[in-house]
């Protein structure tokens, strides 16, 4: 699972975090603020090649003070007014929105995102599961679809109109990746092989034009010639998935060929040996690097550096559970890609 924070759709009841109307705010708090940032990763941000949008997971941790905000606060504060201080960070011009994955927000909603960030941020959205699970997982909250076939399942018609349309409409100029994640799920749900491919190929052509479409795979065995035939076919990007059960992004990058889809999109959740709970427990409250990945981290500097130097715009979305603090993450790769691009005529200068 993500990093789960007020800012994305409550799990369990479905119920989207309250949103003060425009212009008021609780009490007479002041407003949280970007944190002052040290000379050099301001000079780091000046210079980084206008298409490299690296961002994490989400907004709304506490344990970012000092790191993204100025000041101590909630969680739930955060999530109501920390995307704009967020995004004035010199080095984050993307965020992801996972609370789209539990169900479909309005445009209305997008659009008040929007409204919070400058002109060259973007916005990696997921797709609403109902798209991208073959069967419900048995977990209590699917209620009676608990185990069920999923009707909606790569259903274009569903997507166009609950998932597209409001992503188009509300973020407009500021959206990035609209990404349809398929969890792990077994083979014969999915139909792996010709069958599949077909189906995702089918429901990928009849989305409308326009926005940049990204798939992610969490079952490795869908990594084929078929499927990344198909991504090509209809200029879908594939999404290079740091996590534990897939492999390497290089290697992930080869069998997809993601370097010649239209965007590079990247999404850093773990370390190698770790599963989401035990890294949330050794790592919360995410305000600083525990365990560097340094493999990890100059493997997608040279898949973004290497799309970059091929005109294509890079998305690198970073969890806190990758290595203890997205934020700091995100500097160290945008230095690490900075050092691969400062000769290559990609570097805003």
């Amino acid at each position: 699972m993500p990093d789960r924070d007020p800012s994305q759709l409550d799990l369990f009841t479905g119920a989207p975090s309250p949103t003060p109307p425009r212009g008021r705010r609780r009490g007479h708090e002041e407003p949280v603020g970007p944190a002052e940032q040290p000379e050099d990763v301001r000079a780091l941000g000046e210079h980084l090649p206008p298409g490299l949008h690296l961002g994490t997971s989400s907004w709304s941790f506490p344990g970012w003070k000092a790191i993204v905000y100025d000041r101590e606060a909630t969680a739930a504060r955060l999530a109501r007014e920390g995307l704009a201080a967020y995004s004035r960070h010199p080095v984050l011009r993307t965020v992801g929105v996972d609370r789209t994955f539990y169900a479909p927000i309005p445009a209305s909603t997008f659009a008040e995102y929007a409204e919070q960030v400058p002109p060259g941020f973007r916005f990696l959205v997921k797709a609403h599961e109902a798209c991208t699970l073959a069967r419900w997982p048995v977990h209590q909250r699917y209620g009676d679809l608990r185990g069920q076939l999923n009707d909606r399942f790569l259903d274009a018609a569903y997507a166009r109109d609950l998932v597209v349309a409001p992503f188009v409409e509300g973020l407009g100029d500021k959206a990035g990746p609209l990404v349809f994640q398929l969890p792990p799920q077994h083979p014969e749900d999915l139909g792996e092989g010709g069958p599949f491919v077909e189906r995702l190929h089918a429901f990928l052509a009849a989305l409308p034009r326009g926005p940049l479409y990204a798939v992610e795979f969490r079952n490795e065995s869908l990594l084929t010639e078929a499927l990344a035939q198909a991504l090509s076919d209809v200029g879908v990007c594939p999404v290079l998935a740091a996590w534990k059960n897939m492999p390497p992004v290089e290697r992930q990058a080869v069998r997809t060929r993601a370097l010649s889809a239209p965007a590079l999109v990247v999404r850093w959740m773990l370390p190698p040996n770790l599963d989401y709970e035990e890294a949330r427990r050794r790592y919360f409250p995410f305000d600083k690097l525990v365990d560097e990945d340094v493999r990890t981290r100059e493997a997608i500097a040279r898949v973004s550096a290497a799309a970059l130097g091929a005109g294509r715009p890079v998305f690198v979305t970073l969890n806190n559970k990758a290595e203890g603090s997205a934020p700091l993450s995100a500097v160290l790769l945008a230095r690490s890609v900075m050092s691969r691009t400062r000769n290559t005529g990609v570097v805003d200068s």
